[in-house]
């Protein structure tokens, strides 16, 4: 039977197969299958400056990438339209989505005008939670995500986040101004920093409880190989051997006895206990409620069928592809059933719920069946909580094993990331590492 350390491994290979990409000379991709439910992601690129941990596609902002940027996204979004597409939801990621107020609110106006968007999630940054700011963003965006990471102002410090955003109590005292402007607001949060210890780790979720946000997500640090360095240099080398002991405390503050002021929404995102149904609740893993989605902008990746799609990282590459009526599509990779099946179980499991008749119906054979290795060892350790005809649910330890299992997937990702920004024109790459630095 498979270890935990080998099921892990069974994960980065499973990562690692997904995230193959071939070259693409697609126009456009496919268009939607009659009656999918369909949710739209895009992605804005820019920062005010670069965090060291993260390995997302951004570069430093300058209004004259970003103006003509936005206007090609609204561009993009109508190429959508015309293959046929309709969004439930949209969801806006970063890099930094507010970093252009008025261009944003000019783009989400046209999703709303054009297709029948019921819920609009956005990220943004501590800085931007102010009146004119919020006031532009209500009744525009139902779930607003703000990048907080920690309370503690010495690792602020250590993320070169405390000049940009302020000290720990100032970011508090904004999300008690925000909170009320959204449906949802949720605070994203990091632990496991190797500075970090259990005393820093319990006051941030003291102010996290004090901030009246009705969602909050605590993500575990993830060292890829594009930001292994730069971490190491700024807040130090990842150690995974105390990442359940933290873990479990997250939990057991925000979810745990009998009257918890939180409850879990996915296995790292808890929803203020009383704000509704969890289930109905939005969260940033997205790929959790939409298996298939498309993806605009620069470094967008979409989901849909068998198929992954990727587009160009590069800002300039991804300009002249609009304008010139393609999108801009620079790899593909196609997914086995096997693969397929490790995605769902993966990703619905995350997300608290597998559904076995979805499964049954979509695949032709039963979970054990599909994924006997992986079935039989989150069974064996004690993952499961409800193992019946109609689903399986987790157990506090099986719910650790996906955060485990979503680590090693993401890095997998963000190794992608790395294959596309290997790609990035000569200049683009000196925005990110420094002139004549080539990329690690």
């Amino acid at each position: 039977m498979l270890s935990e350390r080998m099921l892990t491994s069974a994960v980065r290979m499973c990562a690692s197969r997904f995230m193959k990409i071939d070259p693409c000379s697609d126009a456009r991709i496919p268009g939607p299958k009659p009656g999918q439910p369909y949710m739209l992601y895009i992605h804005i690129p820019f920062c005010e400056r670069l965090c060291p941990y993260c390995s997302f596609n951004r570069f430093p902002f300058a209004e004259d990438r970003a103006v003509p940027y936005f206007k090609n996204l609204r561009r993009e979004m109508m190429m959508a339209k015309e293959l046929g597409y309709d969004f439930d939801s949209l969801y806006i990621g970063g890099g930094t989505p507010t970093i252009m107020l008025d261009e944003l609110c000019e783009t989400i106006d046209l999703a709303k005008s054009e297709f029948s968007i019921k819920e609009v999630s956005c990220e943004t940054n501590p800085n931007h939670l102010i009146p004119t700011y919020l006031e532009k963003l209500q009744g525009r965006v139902d779930r607003m995500s703000v990048g907080v990471q920690s309370f503690d102002d010495g690792l602020l410090k250590q993320m070169d986040r405390y000049d940009k955003y302020g000290s720990g109590a100032s970011i508090l005292e904004s999300i008690k101004v925000a909170a009320p402007y959204f449906k949802s607001l949720n605070v994203d949060m990091i632990f496991n920093f190797p500075a970090q210890t259990e005393e820093i780790l319990r006051r941030d979720l003291e102010m996290v409880l004090e901030s009246g946000t009705s969602q909050t997500t605590f993500y575990p640090l993830m060292a890829s190989p594009s930001v292994e360095k730069s971490l190491a240099a700024t807040v130090g080398k990842v150690d995974y051997d105390r990442e359940q002991r933290f873990y479990e405390i997250i939990s057991e503050t925000l979810a745990g006895g009998d009257n918890p002021p939180f409850m879990h929404g996915s296995a790292w995102t808890f929803n203020k206990a009383g704000s509704g149904d969890p289930s109905d609740q939005m969260i940033d893993e997205y790929i959790v409620d939409y298996e298939e989605y498309p993806a605009i902008g620069s470094g967008g990746m979409t989901y849909l069928g068998a198929t992954q799609y990727v587009n160009t990282f590069s800002v300039r590459e991804y300009n002249e592809a609009i304008e010139s009526g393609r999108m801009s599509l620079m790899g593909k990779a196609t997914f086995s059933k096997r693969n397929r099946m490790r995605y769902r179980f993966m990703m619905q499991l995350f997300g608290l719920r597998l559904d076995k008749e979805q499964w049954q119906r979509d695949f032709g054979c039963s979970v054990a069946a599909g994924l006997p290795v992986e079935y039989g060892f989150m069974k064996s350790v004690g993952a499961f909580d409800i193992d019946d005809a109609e689903q399986i649910t987790l157990t506090p330890k099986g719910r650790y094993l996906m955060v485990v299992m979503m680590r090693q997937f993401f890095i997998g990702v963000n190794n992608l990331r790395d294959q596309a920004r290997s790609a990035l024109p000569e200049d683009e790459r000196d925005l990110l590492f420094g002139a004549g630095c080539a990329m690690k």
